[in-house]
């Protein structure tokens, strides 16, 4: 049935839940808390979390394989899983009939709009993970009741309820473009680079996206080596960069951190590897300040945390080569942050790369692969990324890049997976990905 020729059903649902999955099941478990039982549409078939949603809600029908607008058309507000586009026809029409459609940050947003700001967000093409991952650290050394999560971990609902006096929110730019109400403490865009572009007409309607946080915050932290990391309005901000800070800025200075005048920590002392590193602990400390962490607490993770899984993680030694599992840099951006970070790094660069590009334009890697002295790659997409670089090596499967890598690779050299693209083509995900790399590169021998 066309979502021009819908019949009234004689069984309706005030609230309609689009997408299921961890996020879903938070909203369902929200809603059947104040007595609202939801009615869940999923467009696959067999949806993650359905298993659980018959089970711990037996009341609440699931749709599968598609969305029904004969129930989307009568319903008073749907609430849409940050995976579904608010431009898929059938959300379209509920759009155009004025019918409410928010995603689940919405809904926490709501939640708290009568407290005192309490919420941190991070969004940004890159690094939000890490700075999330800091912050939240960072508070809990602090000794403070903390909830993280959003798009990392914890669905932002599930934080509810349990005495949090701090959330520390990672937000995508599918989450923020449903969101309108946070109250932030204060909030940051990393930096913005193409992501995403199979979503999104252009770079612009991207970070136009993302620009939305800083209009629900009381400071915004903006990253002044990234110029399209700032917000398009004036307000109350500040910044954190690779430089020498002005004013009440965050930066570096004779080889230290520093908050203006005040030294934080030497960079030698940071356990990150890499100077994009370097920039997120400053976003994250500038966060934290903001929040009211102490500076000791802030130093202390700085001086511990050495990285996420599949964040320029050093998964392995062999033969004085040392192997980093990037595997989550899924776009341009994100590869390229991390071959800038090694831009000091004595030994030879060695990188694997290749994927699903996502539509993505490869060229911005082209002046860093100058400094790569062997570039692998792999994927549907990775003949785009080998044509930057001549003699680059394309190889079938991460086996063969990895075995190929360990060909050429001499003692001191680093090896580097960070693909810029996506996994989906030949992975169920990026975690999945770099799983692979650090199972072949276990397989080598040699330690050392």
């Amino acid at each position: 049935m066309s979502c021009t020729d819908v019949a009234v059903q004689p069984k309706t649902y005030s609230h309609i839940v689009l997408g299921l999955g961890a996020t879903g099941l938070s909203v369902v478990r929200y809603l059947c808390a104040r007595g609202i039982v939801p009615m869940v549409m999923d467009s696959r078939s067999n949806p993650p979390g359905s298993a659980q949603l018959a089970e711990e809600f037996p009341d609440v029908m699931l749709h599968t394989g598609g969305f029904d607008c004969r129930y989307l058309v009568q319903a008073q507000q749907i609430i849409i899983s940050p995976g579904i586009a608010l431009s898929t026809p059938e959300v379209r029409v509920a759009l155009d009939m004025e019918i409410e459609v928010i995603g689940d940050i919405e809904l926490f947003a709501r939640e708290l709009k009568d407290a005192a700001p309490n919420v941190l967000g991070i969004t940004g093409s890159n690094g939000k993970s890490t700075v999330t991952t800091l912050v939240g650290m960072m508070a809990e050394a602090d000794g403070k009741a903390i909830g993280v999560g959003g798009n990392i971990g914890t669905p932002a609902l599930d934080l509810l309820g349990q005495g949090k006096e701090l959330y520390v929110l990672e937000l995508s730019s599918f989450q923020l473009e449903t969101t309108r109400s946070l109250n932030c403490i204060a909030a940051t865009c990393l930096n913005i680079s193409e992501d995403h572009m199979d979503r999104y007409t252009d770079l612009n309607g991207y970070r136009e996206a993302k620009m939305t946080l800083y209009q629900q915050t009381h400071l915004s932290i903006y990253n002044r080596d990234d110029e399209l990391s700032k917000p398009f309005e004036p307000g109350n901000l500040i910044s954190f960069g690779l430089n020498e800070p002005d004013g009440d800025d965050w930066g570096l200075r004779d080889g230290m951190l520093v908050h203006g005048d005040s030294e934080l920590m030497s960079i030698g002392d940071v356990a990150l590897i890499g100077r994009h590193n370097i920039a997120n602990v400053l976003a994250a400390m500038a966060l934290a300040d903001a929040a009211g962490i102490s500076k000791d607490a802030m130093v202390k993770v700085a001086s511990s945390f050495s990285g996420l899984r599949h964040r320029c993680e050093r998964v392995a030694r062999r033969n004085s080569v040392t192997w980093v599992n990037d595997s989550k840099a899924t776009n341009v951006g994100a590869t390229a942050a991390a071959l800038s970070g090694l831009e000091d790094y004595p030994g030879k660069v060695i990188l694997i790369a290749g994927g699903d590009g996502k539509g993505a334009d490869f060229s911005a890697l082209k002046p860093l692969l100058e400094k790569v002295s062997t570039l692998i790659t792999l994927g549907r997409d990775g003949d785009k990324i080998a044509a930057l670089k001549d003699g680059a090596m394309p190889v079938k499967d991460m086996a063969e890049a990895v075995a190929k890598a360990a060909e050429v690779a001499e003692a001191g050299d680093i090896v580097l997976l960070s693909p810029a693209c996506a996994s989906l083509d030949m992975y169920p995900n990026f975690m999945a990905r770099g799983d692979d790399f650090r199972a072949q590169v276990e397989l080598l021998n040699g330690q050392g």
